[in-house]
């Protein structure tokens, strides 16, 4: 966030807010006067750092049981319609890099076109890069045969898509984003495939764009979760995400701004549900309805954290989750390198992964109990890493 004061232009900027005056009449500002400014340089919210390392902290767990076929039923993805707690993880993460998106899009204002989109491009970019690297690593295997979608990519490509949106279009432009990729993809979807696993409308487009060989085959077929499609649905949760933020930065966390939230959360689930029985609830293809079910649930959920943490002053375990929040990017990359380091090593016979859970963790009470311990415990190991950055004041940014 911009800390110095931003020089007022005459000239009509991108980005634009409404401003309230005398409580009833909203007009439209440019982000970069002075009136405004004052407004964003908003406290930190430490409900938002929570938000977010309760999120990785989930994402750590349910990617590393110890044994896969041994997991909580909640601890696994939707094997296709459907919906588990592991499936609200990834969308909520995106939800997240929206809030954030809130304290960073006002300091644009300040910025040259040019700077702005560069800025964007980097960034955006960098993540993208960071997601095929890690696929790609240890660079043994030939890049015609490496993933190209992925967890990260998709970060990068729906917050490039979201903060050019948002820059350009203002809120108003946001907002119409969402509806026309709902329904745009719903009827993609519709027009072009059907709803299943080899059939759907993604699919078809990964295979001509990227080819099989580059797209995930966890499903036993070459169909990419992460594909170039649900792009689009995605980012919308990117931009509800914002929503969120720029309700608390510009209304700060009263009454009337968890009223907002709850109730629009309420709408989004609501609508969710009865989209369901047309368009099914589905994270593997992102479904609008899956996306709006999530939006609806991390509405909630920010309300919650809000009203605890901001309006009870509740801080009593919130650092846990905040030492993970601080590092967010760094950490995640840190639990899918030391997953594949491990899985290559090899032990006793076994891989190091499989070593560590069978002899350390396997038996202690029943295979599920003993294959969520291990993950929690990988996820510990995290953490500490993190704790000790934090100690240091060292803070990767992307």
């Amino acid at each position: 966030m911009q800390r110095g004061e931003w020089r007022h232009r005459h000239r009509r900027r991108p980005l634009q807010r409404h401003e309230e005056r005398g409580g009833r009449r909203l007009r439209a500002r440019a982000v970069g006067s002075p009136a405004v400014s004052a407004r964003i340089k908003a406290p930190r919210y430490l409900s938002l750092d929570v938000l977010r390392g309760l999120t990785v902290a989930l994402m750590i767990v349910v990617n590393t049981p110890g044994d896969w076929n041994h997991a909580y039923a909640q601890l696994l993805h939707a094997a296709w319609n459907g919906f588990t707690l592991t499936d609200w993880v990834f969308p909520t993460f995106l939800f997240a890099v929206g809030n954030a998106l809130a304290f960073v899009l006002p300091g644009y204002a300040a910025k040259g076109r040019g700077a702005v989109l560069a800025r964007i491009g980097k960034r955006s970019g960098l993540i993208f890069l960071l997601g095929f690297l890690l696929y790609w690593f240890p660079f043994m295997s030939p890049l015609s045969e490496t993933r190209i979608p992925g967890v990260l990519q998709r970060i990068g490509l729906c917050f490039g898509l979201a903060s050019l949106l948002l820059y350009f279009w203002g809120q108003r432009g946001g907002l119409w984003f969402c509806v026309a990729a709902l329904l745009g993809y719903w009827a993609l979807m519709t027009g072009y495939g059907d709803y299943t696993l080899a059939g759907n409308a993604g699919r078809q487009l990964d295979l001509w764009l990227l080819g099989e060989h580059h797209l995930y085959r966890g499903e036993g077929i070459a169909f990419d979760p992460e594909g170039l499609l649900g792009t689009l649905p995605a980012t919308v949760n990117v931009i509800a995400g914002y929503f969120a933020g720029h309700l608390l930065v510009t209304r700060g966390h009263g009454r009337d701004t968890l009223v907002r939230l709850l109730a629009a959360g309420s709408v989004c689930i609501v609508l969710a549900l009865c989209w369901n029985g047309v368009f099914p609830i589905n994270k593997k293809l992102w479904t609008s309805s899956y996306v709006l079910l999530t939006v609806g649930l991390d509405l909630w959920l920010l309300s919650l954290l809000v009203w605890l943490i901001e309006v009870r002053g509740i801080r009593r375990g919130t650092y846990f989750f905040e030492v993970l929040g601080k590092n967010t990017l760094f950490i995640y990359l840190l639990s899918e390198l030391a997953v594949i380091l491990l899985q290559r090593l090899t032990v006793g016979g076994k891989d190091g992964y499989s070593w560590l859970y069978a002899t350390l963790f396997q038996g202690w009470g029943s295979p599920q109990a003993s294959s969520l311990l291990f993950a929690v415990a990988f996820m510990l190991m995290c953490w500490t890493v993190g704790w000790l950055m934090d100690r240091r004041g060292i803070y990767v940014k992307v």
